[in-house]
């Protein structure tokens, strides 16, 4: 299907019509999802800043980007399912917990929840240094971007300008908050050797959630909607199934 505007971001329809719309990683667009979406139907966009959709105009975190695409819910007739991996679960989150009446369920795959107690990401000690010395003016900004490029992660070292400044946000973010305020049923999908996002988190959001469930996909790991489209079909076709009215 050809590109449209959907709530002022380009978005692809898959499949046929119906009441979803799916959210994809950083990095990535909405074609992680056509498979999933062929089984479905649904729409899938392109997040700003990936794909055909431009970037915002300022750094922002997940709140900012669920602003930024919660105009495209009104274009569907009915609440909706709502399907979010990694970065785009972020967004998803925040959505279904400020738009209840809107959404009338929500999967999400591989995506950064909560902290768990006792991990960190794991900083080179150099960098560190730099980092500190930069603080205290002892060596160049350009010396501190060089070690940035050098030393952060794959997602760092593509991204510039407002699409860096925005994912050194969104990494220092969880959502225990938004989790508790989901009024929808919840579907989570892992993969067992996430290695990005591992099912202790889920198993700890999981926790917080209203009204939640967990599946652990053995063997798999974190790019869910490619690797297993059938097990996201079957999750967002059991919310479908359910009423359609958000919960109360």
């Amino acid at each position: 299907m050809p590109l449209e505007l959907i709530g002022g971001l380009f978005g692809e329809r898959f499949g046929a019509e119906a009441p979803v719309l799916a959210l994809h990683g950083w990095g990535r667009d909405r074609r992680d999802w056509a498979a999933v979406l062929s089984i479905t139907g649904g729409v899938a966009l392109d997040l700003p800043g990936f794909g055909a959709s431009s970037p915002p105009l300022s750094p922002m975190g997940a709140a900012g980007y669920a602003a930024l695409v919660e105009p495209a819910l009104e274009s569907f007739p009915a609440p909706l399912v709502l399907a979010g991996h990694s970065f785009g679960g972020r967004v998803a989150v925040h959505l279904a917990a400020r738009r209840p009446e809107r959404v009338r369920g929500l999967v999400l795959a591989g995506v950064p929840l909560v902290r768990i107690p006792g991990a960190h990401a794991r900083v080179s000690p150099r960098f560190r240094a730099i980092r500190l010395a930069r603080r205290w003016h002892l060596v160049p900004e350009r010396m501190l971007e060089e070690a940035r490029r050098r030393y952060g992660s794959a997602d760092y070292r593509a991204a510039s300008g407002v699409m860096r400044q925005t994912l050194v946000r969104v990494v220092a973010e969880s959502y225990e908050p938004q989790l508790t305020a989901l009024a929808c049923p919840v579907r989570l999908v892992w993969g067992e050797d996430d290695r990005v996002v591992p099912p202790t988190v889920a198993t700890r959001a999981l926790t917080l959630i209203p009204s939640g469930k967990l599946t652990v996909l053995p063997g798999l790991g974190h790019d869910i909607p490619t690797e297993a489209s059938r097990e996201l079909a079957e999750a967002i076709g059991e919310l479908l199934a359910g009423p359609p009215e958000a919960a109360p």
